[in-house]
């Protein structure tokens, strides 16, 4: 089950906008077997429509319409990159560009189902980042994504050889302790085995803004949940 309960950041007539936990599917699987958020908001709201989606260890902001027009609109909005979609992912190492774009074409692994690459046949892709801060062995990364590929941003930080942290995928899929980057680090007397601070993908979708129907314009922040600020918190006393 999911630790944290999803958080409603916004609501009217024709939308909604959750800040998504960590581990939480967005839509059903294949199997339709786990919990999801769509699920979750069809027992509460009775029709609901995917606009967009997030991995399942991806946090953070995800909009979803509550009627067919709002979910056209919506989902032509995002397919004509007319949305702003900003993302805060902690990355392995430094990177030797603060800013830079990535444009580099993604489609999926014919031999690993699931899995993306990089390839000439794939659909554009165009992630833009910017380094906000460094701590040697991790960095903390902010994302603009104009393209929707699958694991976009995660692809393309593999593809520049700084993966995401404890990305299984596309990266070692090691959790950070704290013993991995502060020195003497011991055990409390109260702890068998050190427990990971972060043990998921380390990525944040931050901040949507976007245009309604109406023309009104709206600019929605999600806050980073606790397993990624308590990781912050730590690299910050110890680099």
């Amino acid at each position: 089950m999911v630790k944290v309960a999803p958080e409603i950041i916004f609501e009217n007539d024709h939308f909604i906008v959750i800040n998504k936990p960590p581990g939480l599917l967005s839509i059903p699987d294949r199997e339709g077997k786990e919990v999801s958020l769509k699920l979750l908001l069809q027992q509460k709201y009775g029709e609901i429509f995917t606009v967009h989606r997030l991995d399942r260890e991806t946090s953070g902001i995800i909009v979803f319409a509550k009627d067919p027009e709002t979910h056209k609109f919506l989902s032509q909005a995002f397919e004509e990159r007319a949305v702003e979609k900003y993302y805060l992912g902690i990355v392995t190492g430094t990177l030797p560009d603060k800013q830079k774009t990535i444009e580099a074409p993604i489609t999926e692994n014919m031999v690993k189902r699931g899995v993306m690459i990089i390839h000439k046949r794939g659909k554009p892709a165009i992630t833009d980042y910017e380094v906000q801060e460094e701590f040697g062995k991790f960095s903390l990364v902010q994302f603009r994504i104009h393209t929707g590929r699958t694991h976009q941003i995660r692809v393309h930080m593999q593809y520049i050889g700084h993966p995401l942290v404890c990305d299984e995928l596309y990266g070692d899929g090691i959790p950070v302790k704290i013993s991995s980057f502060k020195r003497n680090y011991k055990l409390s007397k109260n702890e068998e085995e050190e427990k990971p601070i972060l043990a998921r993908t380390g990525l944040h979708a931050q901040r949507l803004h976007f245009t309604d129907m109406e023309g009104k314009s709206y600019d929605f922040e999600a806050e980073m949940p606790k397993d990624m600020r308590a990781l912050l918190t730590q690299l910050r006393k110890n680099s």
